[in-house]
């Protein structure tokens, strides 16, 4: 008669470790959900400190913002001086390059509370980012009326330099776009189920 091999502790340690991995495979790890009520003072907070970035928008747009060159006609009325028309457009430009600039930076850093992540914040991401945009726009306009003011006393024919004004609704749209844009693309590059929360 031959000799039966005779399993050693190796074997014995090899196929406890394949049947713990089969086990393993077959048994998924519970997906994380969203958390709401643990998210909502800091996204309430978050909201606040969005919003409060209206004020350097406003002023820093009624610096950068040009004015409009304006006669004075017959009927009272001003118009604008050759191609100084064109401002109009300017100064929407200008505040929409600096509000999707603030979405840009306001989605990086709420980006960085890694253990708040999640669509609570990015919904109060983007709200805040749209009270702060009418909030610079209210204010801008404010500021840059107080750096132009039009004097009492005009004739025709006088030359008078109108402050810039913001008269659509679009210049709204930059920084809520840009910022939930961003922290989307954020989102996509983690790769994580849970967007690394459990390790903040």
């Amino acid at each position: 008669m031959s000799e039966q091999p005779v399993e050693g502790p190796e074997e014995g340690y090899a196929a406890e470790r394949d049947a713990v991995a089969r086990r393993q495979l077959r048994t998924r790890l519970p997906r994380p959900g969203v958390v709401f009520g643990a998210d909502l003072l800091p996204a309430l907070s978050v909201l606040s400190l969005v919003t409060l970035l209206g004020f350097p928008l406003g002023w820093i747009w009624a610096r950068l913002a040009p004015p409009q060159e304006s006669t004075m006609t017959r009927d009272g009325e001003l118009v604008p001086v050759l191609v100084e028309s064109y401002h109009g457009f300017d100064g929407l430009a200008v505040f929409l390059l600096l509000s999707s600039a603030c979405g840009v930076l306001v989605a990086a850093a709420v980006w960085q509370l890694r253990g708040r992540r999640g669509p609570v914040l990015l919904v109060a991401t983007a709200l805040g980012s749209l009270l702060s945009a009418w909030l610079g726009m209210r204010l801008g306009t404010s500021f840059a009326a107080g750096m132009y003011p039009v004097p009492d006393t005009l004739r025709p024919g006088d030359l008078v330099t109108v402050a810039p004004r913001l008269g659509t609704w679009v210049a709204l749209l930059g920084q809520p776009l840009t910022g939930a844009l961003t922290y989307g693309l954020l989102v996509s590059w983690n790769g994580l189920d849970d967007l690394g929360r459990r390790r903040g």
